[in-house]
């Protein structure tokens, strides 16, 4: 990763850090992002809380978007589970970009299982450039 907004944006966040996150790949439009489904992320039937997964397509997207030199954020996004994931298992996202105009974009995220490539969910973010953030 170059030390652009998307790394210094990375280095900053500790959600990401905190659920174990590892940014593999980014470039303008695009990243690839990693996690392993530890014991604390399963939920009351041993799948792999949808939050969880939902969090991982996020910070994947964010990764993709802040790759133009501005500060940008998500609009909003929608999610499609396909498939449980497990205790163990090690989810991939990668973010691709399909529309960028002005200060709005629209990005893909798919989420699999990397020992098989089965796809857990799909992911559609929405961003929203805002020049600079201040800080509160």
């Amino acid at each position: 990763m170059s030390a652009d907004g998307p790394a210094a944006m990375w280095a900053a966040d500790a959600a990401s850090k905190a659920l174990g996150m590892d940014c593999e790949h980014v470039a303008p439009g695009e990243a690839r992002v990693s996690m392993v489904v530890r014991d604390d992320m399963v939920n009351g039937h041993g799948l792999c809380h949808g939050g969880l997964v939902a969090a991982l397509a996020d910070s994947t997207f964010a990764l993709a978007c802040n790759g133009y030199g501005e500060v940008t954020v998500a609009a909003g996004f929608d999610i499609t589970f396909l498939a449980p994931a497990h205790r163990g298992d090690t989810l991939v996202a990668e973010a691709v970009e399909r529309a960028r105009s002005g200060r709005s974009g629209v990005y893909d995220v798919t989420v699999r299982r990397r020992s098989d490539a089965t796809t857990i969910a799909e992911f559609r973010g929405r961003s929203r450039s805002v020049g600079s953030l201040s800080a509160p």
